[in-house]
């Protein structure tokens, strides 16, 4: 279906829940999710540059908690700049050819130092480096392709050790890693001395001071945790694309399951998850397409997007009571996911958090719930009802489109809007009701609604979009709202059973194909507000004999009622603009 694949462009090709917004002149990348901010790029910085704990845009107050990879690349004229102490994550990358990075009285004894954070190294740095006490952040990269490097040991006051820090160090044989360091990027040591050196390797696993920081293709099927000193770190990606990998037992000591850990090992089926573990990283099991069994631990915190993206295989999951989000894609294309209690003091559902989960026979969307995400449960096809809770006050975007089995939904008081293809394509859905204070009906928001043989538009409905309700083969009778100016295109198109329009008297226009194909349409009374009729707005209405034209109509456009066979094509006075083949099959 088409969904899919707009659905996969949308989630992971674009951020969701994140715009870039200026903030006194820096440019801003936000996480509504997380309330924080990442400095984004800003190729015109220059000067001294002061960056915030906190930006305030909007009605939101975010935390600065991360500078992008190449956020001020190539900015020669920056000389200054101050970090904020909430900062996390730095990329060395990001003052690649900054003036800071090339005035050399910026750099002592091979480092280059910003506000205690150690950007980067050169060539000129003692082989044996002790990271002093007091460093609040190293750089991701801040060693990379350092060849004078031999051995590192990492002071206690860092608690993480960022994407590729020591890569391509190729003469770096020893580290020392504190307890206090919690987490560990991606491709760490990849190509550095370490790595390369087959005597640190054990059972297909690299393991420094009980950190797991890679794994190889002499990995066995079954991994289990068995080292002397107890493992409680891993590393980001540790296991990524190990094909070979069926079973996994994580150790108690472990805390965090990391960003992408599993991802696409295809052949996984079992993961123990200890008690011990607070969160899941995003991607974690992304792609373990035969993966039955990883149970959340009841304590479990947080849960990353795309968690258990194209899990088909797995059958249940449980959420443990402190989860407040679920973030986008955590469990899109789990094929075979009937049931997953939802927690109460859940507060958000983002996009196609259940997109593509096909036998999800249920789901009780608790009070707690303040916000559902673009697509959140789209290609359900088995799910048969849905309730929403009090504060939603719209249906978003493709919410449950393709849910070919549902038949009932439940909306709030207090909805503003329908969402564009909200329901497109929910082949059962009977009837609808619509709270008074609907608004909006979006884009093709009903479309393909096979069933819906009843829909009442409320008084304050003030846009019908276009296909609104187009191929609703069972709608009988449609009394268009007060408020409604213009009626959308194609908005009521081939709707073959609809025999009675009633058109309120605030319409203007009608728009193209309005009513096209609407084969049972016998009469057609135009009130005296309207003066434009689309394009085919009622082209092949074979069985329409009467239309009452109003005095204020001034434009009939092409096609508007062609191959309208049972009508006779009626007389008009001069100034009514009449567009070609408006008539074309009527009676003469």
């Amino acid at each position: 279906m088409v969904w899919v694949a707009v659905l996969t462009v949308s989630l992971f090709c674009v951020p969701v829940q994140a715009d870039d917004a200026m903030y006194q002149d820096i440019r801003y990348t936000l996480d509504d999710n997380h309330l924080t901010a990442e400095v984004a790029s800003n190729p015109r910085a220059a000067g001294e540059l002061y960056l915030p704990e906190q930006i305030t845009v909007g009605q939101n107050t975010y935390t600065v908690t991360a500078i992008s990879d190449k956020a001020f690349k190539g900015c020669k004229n920056l000389t200054t700049v101050v970090l904020p102490k909430s900062l996390e994550r730095v990329y060395r990358s990001a003052f690649d050819g900054t003036g800071i990075m090339q005035n050399k009285e910026n750099w002592s004894e091979g480092c280059l130092w910003i506000d205690s954070v150690l950007i980067a190294t050169d060539k000129s740095i003692k082989p044996r480096f002790i990271v002093p006490e007091g460093t609040r952040l190293i750089a991701a990269g801040a060693f990379q392709g350092n060849k004078t490097i031999v051995r590192v040991e990492l002071p206690t006051c860092i608690s993480r050790i960022d994407h590729e820090t020591f890569r391509d160090c190729k003469n770096l044989q020893k580290i020392v890693i504190p307890k206090n360091i919690i987490s560990i990027g991606e491709d760490v040591f990849t190509g550095s001395g370490i790595y390369q050196n087959e005597k640190k390797w054990k059972k297909g696993a690299l393991i420094i001071d009980d950190c797991l920081v890679a794994t190889n293709n002499d990995l066995p099927a079954k991994y289990i945790f068995k080292n002397k000193i107890p493992i409680r770190v891993i590393a980001e990606r540790a296991f990524a694309g190990r094909k070979q990998l069926r079973t996994v037992v994580i150790p108690a000591t472990v805390t965090a399951i990391p960003t992408a850990v599993f991802y696409q090992c295809e052949n996984l089926t079992d993961v123990t998850i200890p008690t011990t573990v607070r969160s899941v990283g995003n991607f974690a099991f992304y792609g373990c397409g035969l993966l039955k069994s990883a149970k959340l631990p009841e304590g479990l915190e947080h849960i990353g997007m795309g968690a258990f993206y194209g899990c088909a295989n797995l059958r249940e999951q449980m959420l443990g009571k402190k989860i407040e989000v679920l973030e986008q894609g955590t469990f899109y294309m789990c094929r075979h996911l009937k049931q997953l209690p939802l927690p109460e003091g859940l507060r958000r559902i983002d996009n196609g958090v259940f997109a593509g989960c096909a036998e999800l026979e249920d789901i009780k969307l608790p009070e707690s719930l303040e916000y559902i995400g673009e697509m959140a449960f789209a290609g359900c096809i088995v799910l048969r009802t849905i309730s929403l809770p009090s504060r939603i006050n719209s249906v978003p975007k493709q919410m449950c489109q393709g849910c070919t089995r549902l038949y009932r939904v439940n909306l709030p008081e207090g909805l503003y809007a329908v969402g564009d293809e909200a329901f497109d394509g929910c082949l059962a859905l009977e009837k609808v009701y619509l709270p008074k204070s609907t608004f909006r009906i979006g884009v093709r928001a009903f479309r393909s609604c096979q069933q819906l043989s009843s829909i009442a538009l409320m008084p304050d409905i003030h846009v019908v979009e276009q296909g609104a309700f187009q191929e609703c083969k069972m709608l009988e009778e449609v009394e268009l709202p007060e408020q409604l100016k213009r009626l959308g295109a194609q908005a009521f198109a081939q709707c073959i059973s609809l025999r009675s329009v009633k058109l309120n008297k605030g319409l203007q226009e009608i728009g193209n194909s309005a009513f096209r194909e609407c084969r049972s349409l016998r009469e057609i009374i135009l009130n005296d507000s309207l003066q434009v009729i689309g394009e085919e707005a009622f082209a092949q209405c074979k069985n329409l004999r009467k239309v009452s034209f109003p005095v204020t109509l001034k434009k009939i456009e092409a096609g508007a009622f062609q191959d309208c066979e049972s009508l006779r094509q009626p007389l008009f006075p001069a100034e009514i603009e009449i567009g070609k083949n408006a008539f074309k099959g009527t009676r003469q």
